[in-house]
This record gives structure tokens, C-alpha cells and sequence, in this order.
């Protein structure tokens, strides 16, 4: 495989391979199967996508975060809550060029590890000097990944924090499970201090996810992926809109 010209030679991938559970479930449920052969794909659709990102003028939105914004489950890899938000964006007045350097797979570790070092290392937008857009979506792969990820996801999260730029819109985990209760509260300091900017979707995601969930029965289908968008919309505007806002200035 080529290096990525991305920053790092990043490819929108963690390293690790599927878990056992997901091959288990992939050999013998065809709907999961049908999922899961989406991450490749959609991860070279991204890493492609990325690379003409980079050379394409205009105000730069950047995603952090694992399957989710990959869009796995979708009827495409740009068929995500990704493209959706940023249609409905561009509607709105606001066209964005997208990086996208999620990852299938990706825990909060791996964000820090892997996603922010690509982030700091892109070069600047072209054609506008106006602050990087940076959106967060992580953790539910820590939740389930095994009790040492669970229990170090609420440390994870103060981490993240502490090193995301100032002013990233960051999702809340809505588990109802303590360590994501604990990862959330970092997230609530954080946007009290003003350092960033949550989208709550405890309260503001989908109230059902009957129709909406892919042939895995775990990730969105673009209808559920069209509700998932939906709580960012409002956040995202007041994060471009405000006056004097630098969305993704450098963590002071």
C-alpha cells in the first residue's frame, strides 16, 4: 500500500484489526458481513477524498472520530452524517472542504495518538486564512472495547480535552453507563470554561432508532445518519456564525 500524502502518511485506519466478536459475527450474519466490508472502502474513499481536500480553497472542516464519521452503515462512504451536515451547511450559507481523519475502530487513545498529530501537521487551508471547523465524535468504541478501555475512558476524555483545539464542537456520549457519565462531565467543564463546544446527544439525538439502523443492527443507515446530523447543525452554525469565534485556534 502507498504512503497517504496526508501528514504521517495517515489513512484513516487505527492498526488493528477487527475484534472477535465482529469476525464472529461477520462469518455468520450476512448483514453484519455486509458492514463490515464497508471499512475498507470507506476508508480509501476518505483517505482519496482527503488527499484533493487538501488542495481545494476554501474554509476547512476537520473530523475526529471513529466509524461513525467514516459512515459506515450508510449507503455510501459520503453518505454519512459528514456529507449530510455539510449539504445542509452549504445551504445555509457556510461551504466547507471536509478532511475527514476518522477512523473505523478508533478509541480515544487512538484520536490522541493518532488523529490530533495529523491534525497539527496539515498545512493551512487554501485560500483562507479563516480557523479550521473541528468536530469530535469518540468513545463508544471504549465503552465496549473491555473493562481496562472502559475504565480508562473518563482519563481518556480529560486528555482529549486538554489537547483539542479551542472552541471544537464535541459530542457527548449518550450511554447510559457511569464511565461514559464520567467522560461527559470533562466535557461540561470544558464548555463552561468556554474551551469547547458541545453537542449534546443525550437530549438532542435520535429519540428512536426503529428504520434506522443498518443490516449489522449497530451502525446508522443514512436515515439514521440524517438524525445524527441533525443536533450539530444549530452548534456548528453558532460556532461559524459568532462573531470573533476561532473555531479551532491552538489550546491555550
Amino acid at each position: 500500500m502507498s504512503a497517504s500524502p496526508l501528514p504521517l502518511g495517515y489513512e484513516n485506519r487505527t492498526g488493528r484489526g477487527r475484534g472477535v466478536l465482529t469476525r464472529a459475527l461477520g462469518s455468520v450474519l450476512p448483514g453484519v458481513r455486509r458492514v463490515n466490508d464497508q471499512v475498507e472502502p470507506y476508508a480509501r474513499a476518505w483517505t482519496a477524498h482527503n488527499t484533493a481536500a487538501l488542495r481545494t480553497p476554501g474554509r476547512r472542516w476537520v473530523v475526529l472520530g471513529d466509524s461513525m464519521s467514516q459512515g459506515v452503515g450508510a449507503s455510501a462512504w459520503d453518505a454519512g452524517w459528514v456529507d449530510q451536515l455539510a449539504g445542509l451547511l452549504a445551504a445555509r450559507g457556510h461551504p466547507l472542504v471536509v478532511v475527514n481523519l476518522s477512523a473505523t475502530g478508533a478509541r480515544t487513545p487512538d484520536l490522541l495518538e493518532q488523529q490530533l498529530p495529523v491534525l497539527r501537521a496539515l498545512p493551512p487551508a487554501v485560500g483562507t486564512d479563516r480557523p479550521d471547523l473541528v468536530t469530535v465524535m469518540i468513545g463508544s468504541n471504549d465503552l465496549f472495547a473491555g473493562p481496562a478501555s472502559r475504565q480508562g475512558l473518563p482519563d481518556a476524555f480529560a486528555a482529549m480535552v486538554a489537547a483539542l483545539p479551542r472552541g471544537a464542537v464535541v459530542a457527548t456520549l449518550p450511554q447510559p453507563r457511569e464511565a461514559a457519565r464520567l467522560a461527559n462531565r470533562h466535557l461540561e467543564d470544558a464548555a463552561h470554561r468556554g474551551d469547547l463546544t458541545v453537542v449534546d446527544l443525550r437530549t438532542d439525538g435520535p429519540s428512536s432508532w426503529r428504520g434506522r439502523l443498518a443490516s449489522d443492527f449497530f451502525h446508522p443507515n443514512d436515515a439514521g445518519y440524517a438524525e445524527m446530523a441533525k443536533p450539530f447543525l444549530p452548534v456548528v452554525l453558532r460556532a461559524l456564525e459568532s462573531p470573533g469565534r476561532t473555531p479551532a485556534s491552538p489550546p491555550g
